[in-house]
C-alpha cells in the first residue's frame, strides 16, 4: 500500500512529465527513432534506377528475371528503460537526488513513446534484475512505470550494469531502443554493453551530481561509499586534492564516453541540478541530424 506522500510524489511527477512532453520534444523523438528499423514486405519487378544491393537473388534465379526486395519503415517500436536503483542513487546535493532525476526522466521517455504508438518496458536493477515490467502501450502503463521506478526500495548493494543488459538480451527477441539510465558506478560491463549494442539501439544516460565531478572546499570530511560501505577522511581545503579528485572523475567519464563511441552508443549526461528535458532534447535533435544527414550522403 502506497503512502499519501508516495502517492502524491508520484502524481507531481506524472504530471511534470505529462507537461513536458511538447511538441518539440515529441517530434524530435520522431526525427531521431521513427523508421530506424527496416522490415521486409513485398517482392516486385526490378526497374531502372533501382539499388541494386535491393535484389532479391534468390527470386531472381527461380524467375530468371531480376527481382528487388520492398522494405517498409517499423512505425512501432519497442522502447526498454532500464533504470539503476543502487544505494548509489539515493544521492544527490542539486535539489534531487539522482534517483528523482532517472524517474522523471523515464517518465517523460514514456509518455513520448507512447503518444508516438509504442511500447515501454522497464527493468529497474542493482546488483540483480529487481523489477520487470514487460513492454505495453497505454497512459495507464505509464502510470505504473513511473510508479515502479520512485517507489521500489533498491535491495541490492551494488550495481551490474552487465547483469541488466544480460537479462534483456534475454528477454526481448526483437530489436529495441534501451535507454540504460544509471551513473555507472560500476565495473566489468564492457563486453555486455558491446553485446546488446550490437542488437539493439543503445543509449546511456548517466545521471551525476555536481559533487561528483567536483569537491567543495570544506575542510576534513569523512566519505561514506553507499555501495561498499568504506569510510574515508578527505581534507577537501587541500587543492591538490580537489584536483587529483577532479581529474580521476574527469577521466572516468571519458572512458564511458570513449566506449560509447566505440560501440556506435549514445550518451546522455544529465545532472541533478538541471530539469532533464534539456539534456534529452539536445541530444535527440543531434541525433535526428544525423541520420538526415546519412540519408542524403
Amino acid at each position: 500500500m502506497l503512502s499519501p506522500e508516495l502517492i502524491k510524489q508520484v502524481k507531481k511527477i506524472q504530471l511534470k512529465a505529462g507537461h513536458l512532453v511538447t511538441d518539440a520534444l515529441a517530434g524530435n523523438y520522431l526525427s531521431a527513432f521513427k523508421g530506424r528499423g527496416m522490415e521486409f514486405d513485398e517482392v516486385r519487378d526490378y526497374v531502372p534506377g533501382d539499388d541494386v544491393r535491393t535484389i532479391d537473388w534468390n527470386v531472381t534465379a527461380r524467375m530468371h528475371t531480376p527481382y528487388v526486395k520492398v522494405l517498409r519503415e517499423e512505425r512501432e517500436m519497442t522502447i526498454m528503460l532500464m533504470v539503476d536503483v543502487s544505494p548509489s542513487q539515493v544521492f544527490g546535493t542539486g535539489g534531487r537526488l539522482k534517483r528523482t532525476a532517472a524517474a522523471e526522466l523515464a517518465a517523460v521517455l514514456a509518455f513520448v513513446a507512447i503518444r508516438s504508438s509504442d511500447k515501454v518496458g522497464l527493468v529497474v536493477f542493482s546488483d540483480h534484475v529487481e523489477h520487470y515490467v514487460p513492454p505495453k502501450k497505454g497512459r495507464g502503463h505509464v502510470w505504473s512505470i513511473i510508479r515502479s521506478v520512485l517507489t521500489h526500495q533498491g535491495k541490492g548493494k551494488t550495481t551490474d550494469v552487465g547483469g541488466a543488459l544480460d537479462f534483456v538480451m534475454k528477454v526481448t527477441s526483437r530489436r529495441a531502443t534501451c535507454f540504460l539510465i544509471s551513473d555507472f558506478w560500476a565495473q566489468n560491463y564492457e563486453r555486455a554493453l558491446h553485446l546488446a549494442s550490437g542488437r539493439h539501439d543503445l543509449v546511456c544516460v548517466r545521471i551525476e551530481d555536481p559533487l561528483e565531478s567536483e569537491l567543495a572546499s570544506a575542510g576534513v570530511v569523512a566519505f561514506l561509499d553507499a555501495e561498499s560501505g568504506a569510510h574515508v577522511e578527505v581534507d577537501t581545503g587541500d587543492a591538490a586534492v580537489r584536483s587529483a579528485y577532479a581529474a580521476a572523475q574527469k577521466e572516468r567519464s571519458e572512458d564511458l564516453a570513449q566506449l560509447c563511441r566505440k560501440n556506435g552508443i549514445g550518451l546522455v549526461t544529465i545532472g541533478t541540478d538541471e530539469p532533464v528535458t534539456g539534456p534529452l532534447m539536445r541530444y535527440l535533435r543531434e541525433r535526428g541530424r544525423g541520420r538526415k544527414r546519412r540519408r542524403v550522403g
